[in-house]
Parts: structure tokens; C-alpha cells; sequence
């Protein structure tokens, strides 16, 4: 046995540093693809009846998005799965320890997995036998004695305030011809903008979720948190027009209360929104090319940068820690430092 920087890895009878136990069984990416559907299935009932259990209290009770829900359960259906292997006839998690979580990491770091994959991945473990623990399917919760490296954490790429707000010109220009479509992705983008939200929270408003009068919209977040966020004048210009002179010429019997529509008359698809938003950015000339993220960042950044505090961002974006929030902090730091290296007699 030999202890590598992220856990133990198994030597073969010979002596010899073998293959890391497992890790022909770990796919690259094992919240997707069929590999992680085949691995579920093949684990022990009792093992599978876990997986079950944990993915209800997911769903049920963190009130988590399909998409985190999915990455979750593939995280845990790998450990388990390397876990398991060997004894497909394992009775439950007893015996799922720290040594176990280490290895599984290791195995994945030696197959390549990143520095942010293998972060993500050890906070599944955790938060899988944490809850494991809670449910008495485990003596001892392991995971807090479980450490990863931290993931590199990137600066955000951002519009600057004159690029931002020459895109929501070039999209309110589309408009003037008063297209359905047109009117539509204008509200889009002004409110993405005006607001910092997430796609799928914008995708997910409905018409009553707009307080015209007060000019906030209520928005439900990660956790199937609300928070009350506003906008200004032109989102409010721009969102009015399309409920009254656009989104009547796409509405349905299928659109239901949602305020933003697709050409057929359901719900804006979160796709569709990626697409608008490439657009109204790729008609500024030099603008870098970001979506909807990319538009929260910059609300973010522009937000800071024009004097307001770190919590009121924290609030208006939906970050359950202020940590998250810090990020764009460092981006206005580095947009001073260029200004200075540029204009400053001594930089």
C-alpha cells in the first residue's frame, strides 16, 4: 500500500504498484453517459436502496435543480460503485470509511481528473455520508476527515459598463420594429442585466412574479429559495412592452402564467436564452463574447464598481455565502490595476 497525495493506493500481490483499485470502473466523467446508469443498477440492493434514499432527500428536502440532483448522484453512484467492487453481495455501507473515500479519489486523480472535478466530487462524498449518517446507514460520518485541493477559482469573464450598455441598445433597436420575437429578447436581456439572475430563474418567472409598481421580481433560487430582487426603468420598459404587445402574438393554451415565451408558445427554453444573449453581445464591436453568466458577472462587477456593498450583491444574486460573492471583487481590483498601469505617470 502506498499513500499518494490524495488518499491510498493498492499494491498488487507482487508487490508491485498496481492499478488503483477501482479505477478501471471510474469513467472520466461519471455523472454522465450510460456507464453511470449501468453502474447503479449493478450495485447491491441495499447499496441501491442508499442511492434511492439519497437522491429523495435531494429532491424532497434540499429542493436541489435536476441538474445538481444528476451530478450528486453520479459522484455517489462512482464511490459506491468502487466501493462495491469485488463484493456484489455487500449487505450495506458498513465499511465505508475514510480509507475507502480516499482511495476513490486517488483512483481518480491518477485517471486524470482535474483539481475542480476531484473538489466537487469529495463534496458529494461528504454530503452523501453525512446524510447517511443522519439515516443510521452509517456508524460514523467519514467525510468531514476527507480533503481535496481546492479547485483554481477563475476570474469571470465580464462586459465593461459602455459594452453592457451598448448591447441593450443594439437589442432595443430589434425592438422598434415591434416583432414579437424581437420584443421578447430585448425584455430578456434588459432584465437578465438589470437583475444578476440565473437563467434557469429567469426561465422559471411567471407574470405574477412582476411587481410593475415597485419594480422588483420575485425570483426562486437555488434550495427553492425567494428573494425579491429589482430592476430599473428600461427592464421595466422593456418587460411591459413585451407582455403587452408581444407576448399576446405567441401566447397559447400551453403558455400557462409564464412571462417569457418560446416561438411555439411554451415556456423559454434556457437555450433559447444563451442564443439571445450571444446575439444582443455580438452586435458590440470588441465585446467579449459571454452568456447569460456572463451578464451576471457583469451586473455583479458593475454593481461593486459603482459603489455598492458585498452583501447587498450577495442578497440580490442568491449566494448562500458571502465567499461567492467575494469573487468579483478581485475582477474590480484587477480592472484598477490595469487603469492605473495604463494612466498613471509612475506605474
Amino acid at each position: 500500500m502506498i499513500t499518494t497525495r490524495y488518499g491510498v493506493a493498492m499494491l498488487d500481490r507482487g508487490g508491485h504498484k498496481g492499478q488503483l483499485r477501482g479505477m478501471a470502473r471510474i469513467s472520466s466523467d461519471p455523472t454522465k453517459g450510460p456507464d453511470s446508469r449501468k453502474a447503479r443498477d449493478g450495485l447491491p440492493g441495499p447499496v441501491g436502496a442508499a442511492v434511492d434514499g439519497f437522491e429523495r432527500h435531494l429532491k424532497a428536502e434540499r429542493g436541489l435543480s435536476a441538474h445538481t440532483v444528476r451530478a450528486y448522484i453520479g459522484d455517489v453512484v462512482s464511490l459506491l460503485d468502487h466501493f462495491c467492487a469485488g463484493d456484489e453481495e455487500r449487505k450495506g455501507l458498513n465499511g465505508l470509511g475514510l480509507t475507502v473515500l480516499r482511495e476513490w479519489l486517488a483512483a481518480q486523480h491518477a485517471d486524470g481528473a482535474s483539481r475542480s472535478t476531484l473538489a466537487r466530487r469529495a463534496a458529494s462524498a461528504r454530503t452523501f455520508t453525512a446524510w447517511a449518517h443522519r439515516a443510521e446507514l452509517l456508524p460514523h460520518d467519514p467525510g468531514p476527515r476527507l480533503a481535496a485541493p481546492a479547485p483554481k477559482r477563475k476570474l469571470p469573464t465580464v462586459l465593461r459598463a459602455e459594452q453592457a450598455k451598448s448591447a441593450m441598445s443594439a437589442s432595443q433597436a430589434g425592438a422598434e420594429q415591434g416583432d414579437p420575437i424581437a420584443l421578447r429578447d430585448h425584455a430578456v436581456v434588459e432584465l437578465l442585466y438589470a437583475t444578476g439572475v440565473r437563467v434557469s430563474e429567469l426561465c422559471g418567472l411567471d407574470l405574477d412574479d412582476v411587481d410593475h409598481e415597485r419594480r422588483v421580481v420575485r425570483v426562486i433560487g437555488k434550495g427553492d429559495k425567494e428573494r425579491a430582487v429589482p430592476f430599473g426603468v428600461p427592464a421595466e420598459d422593456a418587460v411591459s412592452r413585451w407582455i403587452s404587445a408581444g407576448r399576446p402574438e405567441l401566447a397559447t393554451d400551453a403558455s400557462g402564467p409564464a412571462l417569457f415565451l418560446g416561438a411555439r408558445g411554451g415556456r423559454l427554453d434556457p437555450r433559447a436564452v444563451r442564443r439571445v444573449v450571444h446575439d444582443a453581445v455580438g452586435a458590440v464591436s470588441g465585446a467579449t463574447d459571454v452568456g447569460p453568466h456572463g451578464l451576471r458577472h457583469s451586473a455583479a462587477t458593475h454593481l461593486l464598481e459603482g459603489g455598492a456593498d458585498l452583501r447587498s450583491v450577495q442578497e440580490l444574486l442568491g449566494h448562500a455565502t458571502l465567499a461567492t460573492t467575494q469573487l468579483y471583487t478581485h475582477v474590480t481590483v484587477e480592472r484598477l490595476k490595469a487603469i492605473h498601469d495604463r494612466t498613471h505617470p509612475r506605474s
